[in-house]
């Protein structure tokens, strides 16, 4: 378990923590390992997925927990699939529809090194948006990488149905709390399902 001991009030040196441990955690995991976590989501969030439902998801760096099989998963049931992009750094996040999450013949390079939807994909809103953390708690509560992307469109956005993807070791103790955050609907980890907390 990541973040036990450190004064949860200080986000700053409570990241750089989260990150080395994530970071001395991937790097443990064996490569075929890595390829088989994280899968197919679990059972359970069936119920926080509608018929239907478009759902957002990642493009993960290589020390998130993947999001790509959700993408294959979600589109072979029917769902459209929409992915992070910035038209430039300081943009603001929006969603464009992935329509090939097989491969990346409708991705380009973005700007922040990641590969995003390309400029004519359409735009979409997530009913259901996986999202990338640095940490959480077992109610469900995250902290995000410190962009503030995901809590300014959370914001805008509010009926979303939002659900964390993360590594078993970024479960923490205790995280700073402020009034604007908004909890996650559920957690999924490759050995457990938190919550739904709804």
């Amino acid at each position: 378990m990541c973040g036990q001991g450190y004064p949860v009030s200080d986000k700053q040196s409570l990241r750089k923590v989260l990150r080395a441990e994530r970071k001395r955690y991937v790097a443990a995991l064996p490569e075929v390992t890595r390829a088989l976590l994280l899968r197919t989501p679990p059972g359970p969030l069936a119920e926080l997925v509608p018929e239907g439902a478009t759902i957002g998801l990642y493009r993960a760096t290589p020390m998130e927990a993947p999001a790509a099989s959700y993408a294959r998963h979600y589109i072979e049931r029917g769902h459209r699939i929409a992915l992070p992009r910035f038209a430039a750094r300081k943009a603001d996040m929006e969603f464009a529809e992935h329509t090939d999450p097989f491969g990346e013949t409708d991705l380009e390079d973005g700007p922040f090194g990641l590969m995003q939807p390309i400029p004519e994909a359409e735009m979409l809103v997530p009913n259901v948006l996986f999202v990338p953390l640095l940490g959480f708690t077992v109610d469900g509560h995250r902290l995000g990488q410190g962009g503030g992307h995901y809590d300014r469109w959370l914001a805008a956005h509010p009926d979303a149905t939002t659900i964390g993807l993360a590594w078993d070791c970024q479960l923490a103790d205790e995280l700073p709390r402020e009034g604007h955050d908004i909890p996650l609907a559920a957690v999924v980890t490759p050995t457990r399902l938190y919550g739904p907390f709804v």
